[in-house]
């Protein structure tokens, strides 16, 4: 590919991935199907049912929903879609909802208008939301991306179909454009317009999230308990900061954040630890956008290898990015860079991912400590070697190592994880 293309292309995946969204965004995509399938019927139904994976469960049983008055749950941010949800506004589908949409919303949760059931053997993203009346039903598909819509029909009428593409950062998505050594070169030399609006975009919305988690008293506050007890060192703000946006967005906050792979905790991953140093070394504006571009590219490519809601923790490969980003902002080297994402792998690539919930917060925290000591050793010229378990001989092979065990090994784990939440497994 030329130089010219794949900036291009880059600077494409940089725009597809980094857009904005209000909450969980597993319950927001149960959010959207529901509020889609309400607007294809064309009036307000009398039964709403969502068949969905495993997956989709197991994020949405522990993430508030935002703008509901504290529900949780697949049927709340069904119902709530179907409410006052405006499917328009995609992955922004709640922004909208009022009081009288959550009241609404209430009284019908207490009776039989909606039903859940669970798909198994689909992709691990995976919803069909089907509202109906007496008289009149209509369906909509979304699989492997949170608003990628496969299929909409109406009285049995297929109104729509698209190919079930593979997800951008899933693990068979055809030949794969994205490396390290590439991923750098595109940072030093592509024109910062073409990538400037979603990193702009990025800081703005996560750095308000991340203040409103340290001041709002969300969930287990994470993110304050860190800055109480260690102080407000930029190596502290890196970590709080980072943990505070989940507490907030876990917990309800209404405040949107820019994603990354599908995920608001993996975009704030990815971008707060680099925006505190970035502004505690004084780097100029255009260069922290470059360094932006580093992190959410390399977490994208490491999550290629992994596909969306396995049971590997999205922020252990977003914390990887954003170790590689603090290194380049420090004038790091290819090899260096490399050594940031080889040391975090394997040190912290076991972390499992039990659902969307508070605790979120502290498996950033840990993820984001473990990729900055990945850097600190990095620059040193220390870094772990091949044979050190699941370390093989280059960053290229090793991250297609651990994706490996993410996608492949970890498959039985994430369905042990699922009877364990649903109460269906013999401890």
């Amino acid at each position: 590919m030329q130089n010219e293309d794949r900036r291009e292309k880059f600077a494409e995946i940089l725009r597809r991935e980094l857009i904005p969204a209000l909450g969980c965004t597993e319950p927001i995509a149960v959010a959207y199907a529901a509020a889609k399938a309400r607007q294809v019927l064309g009036e307000f139904p009398t039964h709403l049912d969502i068949c969905c994976s495993g997956n989709i469960i197991k994020n949405v049983k522990g993430a508030l929903v935002p703008n509901s008055g504290g529900m949780k749950g697949v049927d709340a941010a069904a119902v709530l879609g179907a409410v006052g949800g405006d499917a328009d506004r995609e992955l922004e589908v709640l922004e909208s909802v009022g009081p009288d949409d959550i009241a609404r919303a209430r009284e019908l949760l207490q009776g039989d208008f909606f039903t859940c059931r669970l798909q198994e053997n689909v992709a691990n993203l995976y919803i069909v939301a089907t509202a109906s009346t007496a008289e009149h039903s209509a369906s909509v598909t979304i699989i492997n991306r949170h608003t990628l819509i496969t299929s909409i029909v109406r009285d049995g009428a297929e109104l729509y179909r698209s190919d079930c593409r593979p997800e951008l950062s899933g693990a068979n998505g055809g030949e794969w454009v994205l490396n390290i050594a590439d991923i750098l070169e595109f940072a030093d030399t592509v024109e910062i317009e073409q990538i400037r609006g979603p990193l702009e975009k990025q800081i703005e919305l996560n750095s308000a999230i991340a203040r409103a988690g340290l001041t709002g008293g969300y969930g287990a506050q994470v993110g304050r308990t860190l800055s109480d007890c260690f102080g407000d060192s930029v190596w502290v703000r890196a970590r709080a900061l980072a943990a505070s946006g989940s507490d907030a967005r876990m917990n309800g906050c209404s405040l949107p954040v820019v994603i990354n792979s599908g995920s608001g905790n993996q975009g704030m991953t990815v971008s707060l630890p680099v925006i505190t140093f970035a502004q505690e070394w004084q780097v100029p504006r255009e260069r922290l956008l470059r360094a932006l571009a580093v992190s959410n590219l390399i977490s994208i490519h490491l999550k290629h290898y992994i596909g969306s809601l396995s049971a590997f923790c999205g922020a252990v490969t977003a914390a990887c990015g954003a170790g590689a980003a603090v290194t380049y902002l420090a004038g790091g080297s290819y090899e260096q860079v490399s050594a940031t994402i080889i040391n975090t792998l394997a040190n912290v690539g076991g972390i499992v991912c039990d659902g969307a919930k508070a605790s979120c917060a502290a498996k950033i925290a840990s993820a984001v400590d473990a990729a900055l000591l990945g850097h600190c050793l990095s620059m040193k010229g220390r870094s772990f070697r091949p044979g050190d378990g699941l370390v093989l001989g280059n960053v290229e092979d090793t991250i297609r190592s651990v994706g490996y065990v993410g996608r492949v090994g970890m498959r039985h784990t994430d369905e042990e994880i699922l009877k364990i939440m649903l109460g269906q497994a013999e401890l």
